[in-house]
């Protein structure tokens, strides 16, 4: 692929090297649909081997959002249906591995309200930078699947156990002092200094050892490595949630816009 090839991801090439990358659904507030969620698993690729990028730093569309979780057509096309539960357990892997895998160090501005996969992405950037105003939250107990995804792999590193389980159990957001206090992102700044920040760290990135910073991040991501298993059997828990009664009941009530009534708290 190259960087024309994407649908739902624009591109600014800066000339010190570093490569801004906009998530560019601001209608639906960048939510992923089926094509986008793809797209965020073959990007990392492309930048890895672009000798002219350095750095990248991603961001969303607009003002509100850097991505508002999954378009709910398509989750609600995953509930019950394996075949395409299946294909979404192989892209939500591919997006955290690609992502450490991708050797130039990433940046994400988050500049809004992030949840979902495109969450996954903010937080597994080498240095996320949040604005104050943003808020954030793994929803996944919300329709009624376990926090896959990023979660197991890279939050109890991030903010430590008892804040993991706190946040992951009950869903709660989380706002950008709170979650620069707590360890979950790296900086945070006013959403009016977002951009300014963000590209400032790129250049710095930029303008350094490159064998060094890379290597850095290599060896850095070891720690997510050896939490691979338990990234893949909370990857394998979420999606069998997918095929229970409880996802169709948490997809309902987030379509209908009133608290869900799952089975298993009724049973």
């Amino acid at each position: 692929m190259n960087y024309a090839d994407f649908q739902f991801l624009k591109f600014d090439h800066k000339p010190n090297g570093v490569l801004l990358i906009t998530i560019n659904r601001p209608e639906v507030m960048n939510a992923t649909n089926g094509r986008l969620h793809w797209e965020l698993t073959k990007i990392w690729g492309v930048v890895n081997d672009d000798p002219k990028t350095k750095v990248a730093v991603i961001t969303g569309a607009g003002d509100q959002a850097f991505s508002a979780g999954g378009d709910l057509e398509w989750v609600a096309n995953m509930v019950g249906n394996p075949k395409e539960i299946a294909n979404t357990m192989t892209e939500a892997s591919d997006v955290v591995y690609n992502m450490m895998a991708c050797d130039k160090p990433i940046i994400s501005a988050i500049n809004g309200v992030a949840v979902g996969a495109g969450l996954a992405v903010a937080f597994l950037a080498d240095i996320s930078i949040m604005a104050e105003e943003a808020k954030i939250t793994d929803g996944h107990v919300k329709i009624g699947v376990a926090a896959g995804d990023h979660a197991a792999i890279l939050w109890p590193l991030l903010c430590g156990m008892a804040k993991a389980k706190y946040y992951l159990m009950t869903a709660e957001f989380v706002g950008g002092k709170e979650a620069e206090r707590i360890g979950l992102v790296s900086l945070c700044v006013p959403r009016a200094e977002l951009m300014d920040k963000a590209m400032a760290v790129a250049n710095k990135l930029a303008a350094g050892s490159q064998q060094a910073i890379r290597l850095t991040k290599r060896s850095l991501n070891g720690w997510m490595n050896v939490a691979r298993p338990i990234f893949e059997s909370s990857l394998a828990m979420e999606m069998l949630c997918f095929l229970g009664e409880d996802a169709k009941e948490g997809v309902a009530s987030v379509r209908e816009k009133r608290a869900p009534k799952f089975p298993s708290a009724n049973s």
